[in-house]
């Protein structure tokens, strides 16, 4: 592997771990030239699943895509990287546990409203508005309405 500081290609693993249930393997390096440590992850690269969009198209299931939309509805928001990164760890884990070739983008979209319902309330309601592309109020009080009624319901139990 080579280097990111000095761009050498002589290092030794220092340390070496499983992590994401076992999907990834995460390595600590040091470079033998520069001393400098860093660290690499190594996935299996298996079949590239696909998301089915609205209209048809299918475009590459990316981890990324599902960081950063997580990651916007959580701006300034009391949630840690550690806790996004578990999310989008267990919402892929399931992506790629339950489909082999092809995801829809409907459901890529609901997994993520379900973790971030569970995590912060503002991130759910910020994903929600954006995702579902309310035309209106109305729809996002409606919105707003059955997020109450659930948690009422949740509080009664």
């Amino acid at each position: 592997m080579r280097c990111p500081y000095c761009k050498e290609d002589n290092d030794r693993v220092v340390d070496s771990r499983s992590s994401e249930g076992g999907v990834v393997t995460r390595r600590r390096r040091e470079c033998l030239s520069c001393n400098r440590r860093y660290t690499s992850y190594e996935r299996v690269e298996a079949s590239p699943l696909k998301v089915v969009k609205k209209g048809g198209k299918r475009a590459p299931f990316e981890r990324a895509k599902i960081a950063s939309g997580i990651e916007k509805a959580c701006w300034n928001l009391p949630v840690a990287a550690e806790e996004i990164e578990e999310v989008v760890d267990r919402i892929t884990t399931a992506i790629t546990e339950e489909h082999d070739r092809e995801v829809s983008s409907a459901e890529v979209g609901n997994l993520v409203m379900r973790a971030l319902r569970d995590l912060n309330e503002v991130a759910y309601v910020r994903f929600a508005s954006v995702y579902r592309e309310f035309k209106d109020v109305t729809e996002f009080r409606k919105l707003l309405e059955e997020f109450v009624k659930g948690g009422e319901r949740a509080g009664n139990q």
